[in-house]
This record gives structure tokens, C-alpha cells and sequence, in this order.
């Protein structure tokens, strides 16, 4: 049951955003009391944080596997992209920003995960890229690290990027692919278009250097 609650509030966090989703309506969804999810977590918070917590595992590995299954730092960073693709519009715009504002709990361990896990994984890729030839010697990575992780929060602005205007796909599309190009130097452009080209069966814009 335990298992059950959390795979479907997981579902509708993320279609709808944490703050309005309550209790009454999961219960509802998986046709069982109130009761019945208080013998197992204290509040919605923790049922959050438990979520966050597998969610969060289950991305540690698939990044572990985007790393073991490519052969350079520019597939690498491609391959992340179109796992978020996949995903982008099965979040909400809400989710960030009420995990933010009144769920402090979890957003420590959102906090947590990007520094620790997201950081790490773009610098190292960054490193890896520039002692390959693929990205330019003259960045700064942790910096360019630093703004990619902030990118990724930053497109749940919806001050910034309105959801009536923006999609969650096409904002943190334009974003992945403008900090990737950014990056490149001519061996690296050769590889990206080349990616571009063989994954265009997923409808992406094509981009290619000028």
C-alpha cells in the first residue's frame, strides 16, 4: 500500500504541482481513506520527500547509465537531453516552485541533489570535454557548471518563462542546446551535428554551426 500512495502522488505531483494536490484526493485516486495513508506517513510533506528520495535514486542511476553507454562527453550531455526531453512535459511548472516556497524539507534535499549530484555531473562532463578537444580551453567549467545547474531551476519561473507562452520541453531544449553550442569547438560541432542528425527521428529542431 506504502508503494502504491507514493506512485500515485507521484503522479499527480507532477501533473499538477505539490500545493494542490491534498490528501482527500489522493486518497480518492487509489479508492482507500485518509485513514489508511496516515497509517503510513505522517503528512504530505513526508510523502513528498519520500518521493523526491526514489525519484531522485532512479535519476543517479540513469545518469550513471547515459555516462557508461556513450563515448564522449558531447553524446553524453546529448543523451541527457533527450532523457529530459522525454520527461519535460510530465512536470508541472508548479512543482519547483511549491517544493520551494512551502516544503522546506524537500527542497533541502532537492538542494542537496544539485549541488552534489547534478554539479558534479556537468563539471566532470565539462572537464572531460575540454582534455578531449571537444569543448573550448578557454571556459571557465566551473562557472559554465554552475549556470547550467541554475538553468535547470530557473526554467520553473513562471514569472520569466509563462506557461501559457512556454512549454517545459521547448524551454529547457533551447536552454540545454544554447549552453552546449557555447561550449563546442569545431571537432566538438562535428560530433554534435552528427548527433543531431542520426536523433532527428525524435522530431527535434535541427541545429548546426553557421
Amino acid at each position: 500500500m506504502k508503494e502504491r500512495i507514493l506512485e500515485e502522488t507521484e503522479r499527480l505531483f507532477w501533473k499538477y504541482g505539490v500545493r494542490s494536490v491534498t490528501m482527500e484526493e489522493i486518497a480518492k485516486q487509489l479508492g482507500i481513506s485518509k485513514k489508511t495513508i496516515y497509517q503510513h506517513f505522517t503528512d504530505k510533506e513526508q510523502i513528498l520527500y519520500e518521493v523526491l528520495q526514489d525519484k531522485i535514486g532512479k535519476h543517479q542511476s540513469e545518469m550513471a547509465c547515459a555516462v557508461v553507454e556513450t563515448t564522449n562527453p558531447v553524446e553524453e550531455i546529448m543523451n541527457v537531453l533527450n532523457m529530459m526531453h522525454k520527461n519535460a512535459d510530465q512536470i508541472s511548472p508548479n512543482l519547483l516552485i511549491d517544493i520551494k516556497r512551502y516544503y522546506p524539507q524537500a527542497f533541502v534535499l532537492f538542494r542537496k541533489f544539485k549541488e552534489e549530484h547534478i554539479m558534479r555531473s556537468i563539471l566532470e562532463n565539462i572537464k572531460k570535454g575540454v582534455d578531449q578537444g571537444l569543448y573550448r580551453a578557454d571556459i571557465n567549467p566551473d562557472i559554465l557548471a554552475r549556470l547550467r545547474v541554475e538553468q535547470i531551476e530557473l526554467a520553473f519561473d513562471n514569472d520569466i518563462f509563462p506557461t501559457d507562452q512556454y512549454t517545459m520541453h521547448d524551454i529547457q531544449y533551447e536552454l540545454m542546446h544554447h549552453f552546449i553550442r557555447g561550449m563546442l569547438t569545431d571537432k566538438g560541432f562535428t560530433i554534435y551535428n552528427q548527433y543531431v542528425h542520426l536523433k532527428n527521428e525524435f522530431n527535434l529542431p535541427l541545429y548546426e554551426k553557421k
